[in-house]
């Protein structure tokens, strides 16, 4: 395998070839000449071609030497092109914000916190990916991604991925004023299985924390409809066509508002961690920490507590 062209080399080249001086392209390169003359002889050694012809004190490019020297004019500038590209990354506000997130998340925690985030990088470019849990996972295993909000899975993948905790929530009943678990003030342990529950994505890591929590409380759902979409459910909650399982915060309004009324699960509360992954080892940048932390501060502004300050 053939060592790889030198830059200095091909400098002192560039640099001769414009000036077809040794003398004057040895001032612009703040060298001596003899350096410039051993540059253009190692370079030729190198290629096994003469790229240049001495006339005089005048130096005049061989056939292969022009030749020669439109490569070398093209590399120089790629060069000069790669570095002002990292010069660039290096001044502040600038790179780049590669997200994942679920529909949710972008909805109520991604504007407010971007908004702020733009402010303090607002030449960084920024991606956003949506998708449920599993999709943001595989994204960050494949480097589309580099940052995650996802839900935190109770274990197993500690090892694989690093989890920045940002807030708990509580999976709730949601039904409409009207409804009679409304007016009961609670939902009777031997209606749910038969009520019409209206679901999050069957594919999605919170439709199995649910199934999975009325398996363990003996509960067989036998009537559930699955949406891909929180704000789907609540309407559906809303004209009183079954009962939402959700999250408080994402059902803020309607609460306050008087139209759903709010009801536990059962006696034991099934709650979720969501977090910011990415993969293990990887050091964030100051983008991607600024970004972290505006999270974490929505989440506040949202009554939403992080595990880290209630341990």
């Amino acid at each position: 395998m053939k060592p790889t062209l030198d830059s200095r080399q091909l400098h002192a080249f560039a640099a001769l070839a414009r000036r077809n001086s040794f003398t004057l392209a040895a001032k612009d390169l703040f060298l001596t000449q003899s350096a410039v003359s051993h540059a253009i002889k190692a370079l030729e050694e190198d290629l096994n071609c003469r790229l240049v012809d001495r006339i005089g004190k005048r130096v005049l490019l061989t056939q292969a030497g022009e030749q020669f020297l439109r490569h070398t004019e093209k590399i120089l500038r790629e060069m000069e092109v790669a570095r002002g590209g990292l010069e660039t990354l290096s001044k502040w506000g600038h790179g780049r914000l590669r997200v994942g997130a679920s529909t949710t998340a972008c909805q109520h925690i991604l504007p407010t916190a971007l908004r702020e985030f733009r402010q303090s990088f607002p030449k960084c470019v920024i991606k956003i990916e949506t998708g449920d849990h599993s999709r943001q996972l595989e994204l960050l295993r494949a480097g589309h991604v580099d940052l995650a909000l996802i839900l935190e899975p109770a274990a197993g993948m500690q090892d694989e991925f690093t989890f920045v905790p940002l807030f708990h929530d509580e999976l709730r009943f949601f039904v409409a004023a009207q409804h009679p678990w409304a007016k009961l003030g609670r939902a009777p342990r031997e209606e749910i299985g038969n009520e019409a529950l209206i679901l999050y994505n069957k594919t999605s890591f919170t439709f199995r924390l649910i199934t999975d929590y009325f398996r363990e409380e003996k509960i067989v759902l036998s009537n559930f409809i699955e949406l891909g979409s929180m704000e789907a459910i609540k309407e559906l909650v809303k004209i009183g066509l079954g009962v939402g399982v959700l999250a408080p915060w994402i059902a803020k309004e309607e609460i306050e508002s008087g139209a759903f009324v709010s009801l536990p699960l059962g006696a034991r509360k099934l709650r979720r961690r969501w977090s910011v992954a990415y993969l293990k080892g990887r050091r964030l940048a100051l983008a991607e920490e600024t970004f972290v932390g505006l999270c974490e501060t929505v989440a506040e502004s949202l009554g939403l507590k992080n595990p880290r300050a209630v341990a």
